[in-house]
């Protein structure tokens, strides 16, 4: 999805003192030459006709900043250094449970340097910071309230042709007839993937537009969602504030989120459901190692850590088990091949959980810690191996 990299920067520059072209170039920690930006489009009204210059005060090597192509020629996304979002300055550092984590933490609303464009090589990049050193040039050229709003429709537009791209939604000629019969375990892991693209590229833009005052409209016409776009204008027209349900009573994202087979909401509130009648006794197990997971490692540790990995992974497992295996027997019957592919995935994320937990071992110094971890990892290993044998029963 989107390439981060604002840990990475060590300085940078954008210059938009051309109309209709915005330029620049950004030093990388750990890189000699810059990334060069050469970008159709202005920015928003704050930057458009100026220079800004930043620098990141605690530069950091790695992440999406050591892969990015130095040639960063495209179409410009949001570009602002008075993007309202909500910063937390204090609390929350970690170690212990979540809700206790977000009591303590201390937020506030700060004005955020946002930088985004569409690379025609790496695709969309994203640099987000509150903490770094900006200067701002006089203006050379002005831009009024009319071109500015032009411009981020055309952002807007940018933003759903990425998506589009991203989700590879199937066209009319695509589509599967009506009456196929019963799919293998190799097109449902199909639908899983398409699933998987959908439900990735609809939390980025949760992540871009949850604070918008008007991000219903802006989340749904970047996703595609024309359907949506319709029933949010009739809500508008009649006065109504509930959001747009369908007639299976399921919210409009939810039927296009998840295929038919994953059509309950074990993925988002398995962890929470006190109904133990229909679950999976190794569903129950996997959600158990997630919690016990939860209580042992950081809980705000970032993309890319072993602890990050690690919970990741195993709420992966347990959701999806839920999906698959919570209600056989109680007029629930999810296709073999569909059950199959689910376990196929949950291997590979408990592989992950597996590696994710032997770093943790390695770099622990707490004996304690270190068994706890240890037990942690072996229970892994154990569900493993029930997952390998439960598709082997399948087969």
């Amino acid at each position: 999805m989107a390439w981060r990299i604002d840990e990475a920067v060590t300085r940078g520059e954008i210059d938009n003192t051309v109309e209709g072209r915005t330029t620049g170039r950004i030093w990388l920690a750990g890189r000699d030459s810059p990334l060069v930006l050469s970008l159709d489009g202005d920015c928003w009204r704050d930057l458009a006709g100026t220079r800004l210059l930043f620098e990141n005060p605690e530069p950091k090597q790695g992440g999406d900043g050591d892969a990015l192509d130095l040639n960063q020629a495209g179409v410009i996304g949001d570009m602002t250094a008075s993007r309202k979002s909500k910063v937390r300055i204090s609390g929350g550092e970690g170690g212990g449970h979540y809700e206790d984590e977000e009591k303590d933490a201390v937020c506030e609303w700060r004005n955020v340097l946002y930088l985004e464009w569409f690379s025609e090589i790496n695709g969309r990049v994203v640099l987000e910071s509150w903490s770094y050193k900006l200067t701002i040039f006089p203006h050379e050229w002005q831009m009024d309230e009319d071109a500015e709003e032009a411009q981020k429709l055309a952002n807007l537009n940018a933003m759903r042709d990425f998506m589009s791209q991203v989700i590879q939604r199937r066209t009319p000629d695509d589509e599967e007839p009506e009456d196929i019969g019963e799919l293998d375990e190799y097109a449902w892991e199909e639908r899983l993937k398409e699933s998987d693209r959908l439900t990735d590229a609809y939390q980025e833009v949760l992540e871009k537009y949850m604070e918008d005052a008007d991000s219903e409209r802006k989340e749904a016409f970047v996703m595609g969602w024309d359907g949506l776009l319709d029933a949010l204008a009739e809500r508008e027209e009649a006065g109504g504030q509930d959001p747009p349900y369908g007639e299976d009573g399921r919210k409009f994202e939810e039927r296009h989120l998840f295929p038919e087979e994953e059509r309950d909401d074990d993925d988002f509130d398995s962890l929470d459901s006190d109904d133990e009648d229909d679950t999976h006794p190794l569903q129950a197990r996997a959600q158990e190692l997630a919690l016990r997971a939860m209580d042992l490692v950081r809980r705000d540790d970032g993309p890319g850590t072993p602890s990050y990995k690690l919970i990741s992974s195993l709420l992966q497992v347990s959701g999806k088990l839920a999906g698959a295996l919570n209600g056989r027997g109680s007029g629930y019957e999810p296709e073999t091949g569909f059950v199959l592919a689910v376990l196929k995935r949950c291997l590979s994320w408990l592989n992950d959980a597996v590696g994710a937990c032997q770093e943790l071992i390695v770099l622990e110094k707490d004996p304690d810690h270190r068994a706890a971890l240890e037990h942690l990892r072996s229970s892994a290993f154990e569900i493993r191996d029930s997952v390998v044998e439960l598709r082997r029963e399948l087969k």
